[in-house]
């Protein structure tokens, strides 16, 4: 079949392309710069930004389906620049499809668009969306997932997959990130420590993906749905963190800060960044408190019984994949 990636050349968006053309695909992607992994596979790409219309329309001409990962991340910067991308952007990726009457349209969300400032355990895709997001990533994610899921119709079937912290090789922001954060002594424990967050390693996305896709070419009872995915097997974060320190031989993370410190320091530096327009971004944010203090975890059942998502590296697995291919790196 002939499939679309949008963000083909981002993480996730290039081990899908990779996948789908595996299987027998005919593949091509939109992104703004070219992956230079994909030049040998016979993957076409179109260049451009899924804010403009014109190449969103040229790029879905023909498609079986559109697998829809682009999106401007992060958890600091201007509102503006998150809402063209990540709704704007998806609105001409939805239009497009409906206008070349694509029939499967499956999207990329994030759990963090359920983020309530609360513990998050075990919960299922029953919570609803939170009435304030503290970042504009969040934010417009939750507008384009709304979007998807009110265009879901018997012509354009789609589907919304919130994969939680992507990691693996070929991970250039957050595995990467957490390291360069400890080995400038960066990193505190946001805290008692013992929290527990959900990831999943870039294969199991990937097939969370595809099983989605098949579940709406099977008229499984998916469509105009969303659903959690990960690696079905919750961390503690904090001891996971400094186990993949201790593997590549970085000093642990000792030092701590309670969360309500880190909140309201969060607080101040976003305050202190808006009214100086400073650039960058602030060492705290009280998205970022959330995300290292809290429990975030999911439950996958659903997409268990409705497309049957599984995951098909175990944890232990991945992790041991992944401190492989950092320590090849170093060579």
């Amino acid at each position: 079949m002939n499939v679309l990636v949008t963000g083909g050349s981002g993480f996730l968006g290039k081990a899908l392309c990779k996948k789908l053309h595996a299987l027998g695909h005919s593949v091509s992607y939109l992104s703004r710069t070219e992956a230079s992994e994909l030049k040998d596979l016979n993957i076409k790409w179109f260049q451009g930004d899924i804010s403009n219309a014109a190449i969103a329309i040229l790029a879905t001409k023909s498609q079986n389906a559109v697998f829809h990962t682009a999106a401007l991340a992060g958890y600091w910067g201007k509102r503006e620049d998150y809402f063209k991308t990540n709704v704007l952007g998806t609105e001409n990726i939805i239009n497009s499809c409906i206008n070349n009457q694509v029939p499967h349209l499956i999207f990329t969300s994030s759990p963090s668009i359920v983020f309530n400032g609360k513990d998050l355990e075990n919960v299922d895709e029953s919570i609803g969306y939170p009435e304030k997001h503290l970042c504009f990533y969040s934010e417009t994610k939750c507008l384009a997932e709304k979007l998807v899921l009110k265009n879901n119709t018997r012509e354009l079937k789609t589907i919304s997959l919130r994969p939680h912290l992507i990691y693996g090789p070929g991970d250039n922001h957050l595995i990467p990130r957490v390291i360069s954060s400890a080995k400038d002594s960066r990193l505190r424990i946001v805290g008692y420590g013992r929290n527990k967050v959900d990831m999943i390693y870039i294969d199991n996305a990937v097939q969370g993906h595809i099983d989605a896709w098949y579940g709406l070419i099977n008229m499984m009872d998916c469509a105009g749905k969303s659903y959690f995915i990960s690696d079905d097997a919750p961390i503690e974060l904090w001891p996971w963190v400094n186990n993949l320190l201790a593997e590549l031989s970085i000093p642990q993370v000792k030092k701590k800060v309670s969360y309500a410190f880190a909140y309201r320091l969060g607080a101040c530096m976003e305050k202190i960044y808006k009214w100086f327009a400073l650039k960058g971004e602030p060492r705290m944010t009280r998205f970022l408190a959330q995300s290292l203090g809290k429990h975030h975890y999911f439950d996958c059942s659903n997409a268990k019984r409705d497309f049957n998502y599984k995951a098909v590296v175990s944890s232990e697995e991945a992790l041991r994949r992944t401190i492989i291919d950092l320590l090849n790196k170093r060579k």
